[in-house]
């Protein structure tokens, strides 16, 4: 496999209802380019972490889970998962955020 040249990176706790569409717009993104997310759930305890598994096992050439089982903390869990970045280009996307523009990374990596 390619390496990615973009890698989005997402932090997530307690946040089931809005996850999935936060994937979703991830994996709707159109490239010409190897793109990856890098999402670190920090031990949630509403059902986040089964949603991102699903989505990790549907799409494991996409996303990459880190799936803890004890609490760390925002800042510890995003600073994890950003020592994992080998990408030329880093986004960060918050788990209760999502994109609304299937071209975003194409418009911003073409720039």
């Amino acid at each position: 496999m390619k390496m990615p040249k973009v890698t989005i990176l997402t932090i997530s706790y307690n946040q089931d209802k809005y996850i999935a569409q936060t994937l979703e717009s991830f994996i709707m993104q159109k490239t010409d380019f190897v793109f990856e997310v890098i999402i670190g759930d920090d031990c949630s305890t509403d059902g986040t972490s089964e949603i991102i598994r699903r989505y990790a096992n549907k799409y494991p050439n996409i996303i990459k889970s880190v799936l803890r089982n004890k609490n760390i903390g925002a800042e510890q869990n995003f600073i994890d998962i950003a020592g994992k970045v080998k990408s030329e280009y880093v986004i960060n996307c918050e788990g209760d955020d999502y994109f609304t523009d299937p071209l975003k990374l194409q418009k911003q990596v073409d720039f």
